[in-house]
């Protein structure tokens, strides 16, 4: 499939096996949230176990695909119209997220959070308002009692990281030769070990608050996927004739449910597991998404579907999830219920991503580009 024609002349076609995949990814996401809160924060008991990973996935995912879409063209792009078209690409659905998070946060009122019941409608709005900015919120502005950087929408704090990434791909990144690019990769990942093995709980969890070990935990996750998605599109040479939709998407969705890799003794053993996918199984991914063609018509229309999806998901799903949440927690709803509920949960979100992407995000960003960009911007 080839992207509309963009505000520069040489916009790249989609990677649809990419898309697709960056779908799954969030579809898996989505389930991980939504059972979560039967693990009663012991994540040895979480369902889909590393679901969270998908977060590492899609920072890796972007290094890849903005090094594909970007990296040839800054002979005749600027960086002002680079932060223009990330902003159309990304920020409506940030304002619509954090929307939502604040027309349905006193329906999440539980013992789960403890303070929504005491948070005014003023500081509702403030909060709101600056998560309209993507601007990170410190924990004693937070008005849900998770610490978060983002209390209206959580999940939007790996947007935040993914801002981060754009500005450094776009002042540093792009201009290093592929033999340093390699060094950081190789010292992001030495660390990203090492973050991962010495961690209290023996996994990657983290990154959404502006603690200092939740920084430290953002940054760690954010880094090395990024850099060695570019250098891997950098050095790998892109095949269009391989079939290999099927066995890369389940491989990402086998490792995303793993469970857990020993006990609450031997943690460390989780930190190097996870560490090894995001080192050595999400670059083969993403490869085989990479190199892969897609020649059946209702694959193809699959693939196209999952990728228009994957970030509106994402981005949208939590406010329900906590709701479901609540329900959960003053109804001390068992296991079994919950899975009946959850699961017509999943496929409503699924929906109203489709609606908010087209009654919401597709216009605006429509118009957002006749209006700054002049032509109309190919979707990524």
């Amino acid at each position: 499939m080839i992207a509309a024609q963009s505000a520069f002349s040489d916009s790249k076609k989609h990677l649809l096996i990419l898309d697709a995949l960056r779908g799954i990814a969030a579809i898996m996401v989505v389930c991980m949230h939504t059972f979560e809160i039967f693990c009663a924060g012991d994540y040895h008991k979480l369902i889909i176990n590393h679901g969270y990973l998908a977060v590492d996935f899609f920072f890796m995912l972007s290094g890849y695909v903005m090094a594909h879409a970007y990296d040839d063209r800054w002979g005749s792009m600027t960086i002002k119209d680079f932060f223009k078209r990330r902003l159309i690409r990304l920020h409506p659905l940030i304002i619509l997220g954090m929307a939502l998070g604040a027309i349905f946060f006193y329906y999440q009122q539980s013992a789960v959070f403890p303070k929504i019941a005491g948070t005014p409608v003023s500081s509702l709005i403030i909060v709101m308002l600056i998560g309209f900015t993507l601007i990170p919120i410190p924990p004693t502005m937070d008005i849900r009692g998770w610490n978060e950087m983002h209390p209206l929408n959580g999940p939007a704090w790996s947007l935040f990281f993914e801002y981060l990434a754009n500005i450094l791909h776009a002042f540093v990144l792009r201009k290093l030769p592929n033999l340093f690019l390699g060094l950081l990769v190789a010292l992001a990942g030495a660390n990203l070990y090492y973050v991962a093995i010495t961690s209290p709980s023996g996994d990657l969890i983290g990154g959404w608050s502006l603690e200092p070990q939740q920084l430290t935990i953002g940054f760690t996750r954010l880094l090395f996927p990024y850099m060695a998605g570019m250098l891997l599109r950098r050095m790998v040479k892109i095949e269009t004739e391989k079939n290999t939709f099927f066995i890369a998407s389940i491989l990402l969705i086998l490792v995303l449910a793993s469970p857990r890799v020993g006990d609450h003794s031997n943690v460390w053993l989780n930190g190097l597991y996870e560490s090894l996918i995001l080192s050595l199984v999400f670059p083969i991914i993403i490869y085989m998404g990479a190199i892969g063609k897609i020649k059946h018509p209702l694959i193809e229309k699959c693939c196209i579907a999952l990728g228009d999806i994957s970030y509106p998901l994402y981005i949208t799903h939590f406010p329900f999830i906590l709701m479901f949440y609540s329900w959960v927690s003053n109804n001390k709803v068992p296991l079994e219920l919950g899975v009946k509920v959850g699961i017509p949960l999943i496929i409503a979100t699924i929906g109203i991503a489709y609606l908010a992407l087209k009654l919401y995000d597709l216009p605006i960003r429509k118009w957002l580009t006749k209006r700054f960009m002049h032509q109309e911007l190919a979707t990524k």
